[in-house]
């Protein structure tokens, strides 16, 4: 497929974006001038929908609120062969979609992530407190459960081939789409590459909304869902460890009593020791159980892969 017959959409998921959108769009434009340009306004209480339709974007509405119901959406609605997802608060610079463009055409990756973190702009640029900790915690708790080494889970800026578009269940109803999309891409074995870009922070006047403490809430428990959804037997080993090594230490001065003097007197700790053990041989089984489902899901999963592409040879 040529350059000149390929078909490149640029995603713009909004809310309240009144002041920056108009911008984002005029970028895009000049860096691509062929491209389809989709603003999809999440229920914006400004002039969002309207700016963006008089800078000539296509414009869709989106009426169940969060991130991840638009992306859903977006990637259901539109066709292309290759999508680039950035937001609309022109925190990222436009003219870094031609080297995603790039890697997408050669192959090279399903997903590109633009990589704020590692030349520190986030890092200058970011005014709120707890966001820098919040994304090294769940970068590495990422990295470690999944054996990768990404540099930037959280990143609004991404490019995608139709392939992993087109297969990929979106879940997340919200701002954690973006951790969804990693641990989708790291653990169904997708080409992952990462890009360094800059990042600047929302000009004055703009305000995010995502929020520190619920939205990094909703963050984490994604992690432990999709790790306990991908990695069942380590999850629930992890657990069983917990319960038994507990009981355990609750159990022991039982133990020790008995043998001194042949007598149990301490029934509550000694019920407790069981019943924590117990517990630790249930999660021990469940793991076991949900890996095998796990096991059989994923290899579903690859063979719904494989009709794809049978039926769409050129992606």
């Amino acid at each position: 497929m040529g350059i000149l017959n390929e078909k490149v959409a640029v995603l713009l998921p909004c809310y309240n974006e009144e002041l920056t959108i108009g911008k984002v769009i005029d970028d895009f434009k000049q860096e691509l001038p062929n491209a389809d340009i989709y603003v999809y306004d999440n229920n914006s209480k400004d002039k969002t929908f309207e700016i963006a339709k008089a800078h000539g974007a296509i414009v869709r509405k989106e009426m169940r609120q969060g991130k991840g119901n638009v992306v859903r959406s977006m990637f259901a609605d539109i066709d292309a062969d290759y999508y680039l997802m950035v937001d609309g608060d022109d925190t990222y610079p436009a003219e870094y979609c031609h080297e995603i463009l790039e890697m997408l055409r050669n192959k090279e990756a399903n997903m590109v992530i633009g990589d704020r973190l590692s030349n520190g702009t986030y890092t200058e640029e970011n005014k709120r407190n707890f966001h820098d900790f919040g994304n090294s915690l769940v970068r590495n708790t990422i990295n470690r459960i999944f054996k990768s080494n990404l540099r930037d889970i959280m990143t609004g800026y991404r490019g995608f081939d139709r392939y992993f578009v087109k297969t990929m269940p979106v879940l997340s109803p919200g701002f954690e789409i973006e951790t969804e999309m990693s641990i989708h891409a790291l653990e169904n074995r997708f080409l992952v590459k990462e890009i360094e870009i800059d990042y600047r922070d929302r000009p004055e006047g703009s305000e995010s909304k995502l929020n520190t403490f619920s939205d990094g809430f909703r963050v984490i428990m994604t992690i432990v869902r999709l790790f306990k959804n991908s990695r069942p037997f380590l999850f629930f080993n992890l657990l069983a460890s917990l319960f038994v090594l507990v009981g355990v230490l609750v159990g022991l001065p039982v133990i020790i009593q008995f043998a001194q003097i042949g007598l149990v007197l301490k029934f509550p700790s000694a019920l407790l020791a069981t019943g924590l053990i117990i517990m630790g041989m249930l999660f021990f089984i469940c793991g076991l159980i949900l890996d095998t489902i796990a096991h059989r899901s994923r290899q579903s999963y690859f063979l719904e892969l494989v009709k794809y592409r049978e039926r769409n040879p050129l992606n």
